[in-house]
């Protein structure tokens, strides 16, 4: 009988299909459309990651859109200019929706389907990362903000419908609120929202910031001593009020400073120290954590994205693990 060894694999999920090209159009958006594909790049050359020894996700299908949307929202997909909308840029509204769908709405609901499968790996081995995901503006009825599926508020239902399951904490430290997820989960006592966030920006939603549990407002241009003890001390406070079962953390990157949409201040060195404190609290309270990368429109996000994984790395935070 032949022994079945198992194999190493990296609990980071990536597929070359996560990139959004559009003829070039996606240049007319300050987001960096092609940024999990620079990131890969980055982590094959360091820590020597592959197609075999990480995890591959597959497109997420209608029907599993369809248990956290409304059908109504994703027919409406079927039209650009809602497409235009979302995206945030209006010539796409000039394109054949076929096109759209396959330049820009496919490639997000491959994020969506890693985002799924690295809730699934977290459950199971404590941490992974999407190098995509985090599409925190999009709630199960409207997109926008350039997020067209609600990946969070999926994952939050998966976890929520495990037996083992019984609170799902979001910390979402990306500089705009996450309005999307929010307006599905108001009310709810099994989701626990720290949401931290440049209250002068984009979205200013009043009715979702009635779902969070812990609100950190911000004023332009934080820098890093003051962002990272406001971020612990929300962090510690909560963690000291509820033990939640699995952690989501969307791990926004347009908090850098000169990025021209967060309006934030902090250096690359605060947003590796971010990154590493939140995945040290997960681990010191055993509680698994899946990581999404969402926002982020610096030129050099990617590589900042990059070094903060390999200092979770370095610091034994992030591993690989035998798999049957």
């Amino acid at each position: 009988m032949v022994e079945i060894k198992p194999k190493e694999y990296w609990p980071i999920v990536y597929r070359k299909e996560y990139n959004v090209t559009f003829f070039g159009l996606e240049n007319l958006h300050p987001f960096d459309s092609k940024k999990w594909a620079h990131i890969y790049k980055i982590l094959k050359n360091t820590l020597g990651l592959n197609q075999s020894n990480i995890y591959v996700p597959d497109e997420i299908t209608n029907d599993e859109l369809l248990t956290i949307h409304d059908e109504k929202y994703l027919k409406s997909l079927k039209w650009s200019c809602v497409a235009a909308r979302i995206s945030e840029i209006p010539v796409v509204a000039l394109f054949p929706n076929f096109l759209v769908q396959r330049q820009y709405l496919r490639p997000i609901r491959f994020q969506v389907g890693g985002t799924r499968l690295a809730g699934k790996i977290a459950r199971k081995e404590g941490v992974a990362i999407n190098l995509g995901g985090g599409f925190h503006h999009c709630s199960k009825n409207r997109g926008g903000g350039f997020c067209p599926y609600a990946d969070i508020s999926l994952v939050v239902n998966d976890a929520l419908q495990e037996n083992d399951c019984k609170l799902v904490m979001i910390i979402d430290l990306d500089a705009h609120q996450g309005n999307g997820y929010e307006r599905d989960f108001i009310g709810n006592s099994k989701v626990f929202i720290i949401d931290v966030f440049n209250k002068n920006i984009y979205p200013k939603d009043t009715y979702a910031e009635t779902a969070i549990s812990k609100a950190v407002k911000l004023d332009f241009f934080i820098q890093d001593y003051e962002y990272l003890t406001t971020v612990e001390s929300a962090l510690i406070e909560s963690l000291m009020k509820v033990k939640p079962d699995f952690i989501i953390y969307n791990a926004g990157t347009d908090i850098l400073k000169g990025d021209k949409l967060g309006l934030l201040s902090i250096t690359p060195e605060g947003l590796i120290q971010r990154d590493e404190m939140v995945f040290k609290l997960a681990k010191q309270n055993n509680i698994p954590l899946v990581m999404l990368t969402s926002g982020g429109y610096h030129k050099s996000t990617a590589n900042i994205i990059a070094a903060s994984l390999q200092n979770l790395v370095h610091q034994g935070l992030v591993k690989p693990s035998q798999v049957e």
